[in-house]
This record gives C-alpha cells, structure tokens and sequence, in this order.
C-alpha cells in the first residue's frame, strides 16, 4: 500500500538548476534532481530552443532522478537562460559565458 501511495505522488524538483558562468571554451554544466524517476517528456532547452545528444551537448540521466546537461565549448553566443522541463515540472538557470581578453 505504501509503494501504492508513492507512485501516485507527483515528483517534485529536488535540486533545481544553478545560475552558472564559464569563459569561452569551457565546459558547462546544469544538474536537476527530481523526487523520484519515471517522469516523462524530459526536455532541455536554451533559449526556447530544444536541446538534443551531440557532441557539444551532452544529456544524460541517472536512476531516472538526476537529469544532466553539458554544454561542450561554448561560445559567446550560447549565454542565455537554460530550461529543464520534465512533464509539467520547469526548472531554469542563466549561462553566462564570458570572453578571454588578452591582457
């Protein structure tokens, strides 16, 4: 009855995403951890825009709580607000890359 009552609760966001800054060409990454696994629809998105496996993007997920974004050799322009949705749960956070100046 137990195990009954907890899968019918709705999962919740743990550990929501955190604001981070990197310098161009670094590597960024975005953790969220959910209540419990089994949530279904698992986007990420930066800017309004779907984020999909590749080589620069890396998304992977453990025990189907702990959802992870990496983000390979970012650029200038890939400063913006990433946006974790799982199902109707949203979780957001500012990347901010920042220029190498010479000195």
């Amino acid at each position: 009855l137990l195990l009954l009552c907890h899968a019918e609760e709705a999962a919740v966001v743990v550990c929501g995403l955190r604001n981070t800054d990197v310098f161009v060409g670094e590597s960024a990454t975005f953790t969220c951890e959910l209540s419990h696994p089994g949530v279904k629809n698992v986007q990420w998105w930066l800017d309004g825009t779907p984020l999909h496996n590749n080589l620069v993007t890396e998304i992977s997920e453990q025990d189907g709580r702990i959802h992870t974004l990496t983000l390979n050799d970012v650029a200038c322009h890939d400063s913006g607000t990433v946006t974790f949705r799982a199902g109707s749960l949203i979780s957001s956070a500012k990347l901010l890359v920042k220029g190498i100046f010479p000195v």
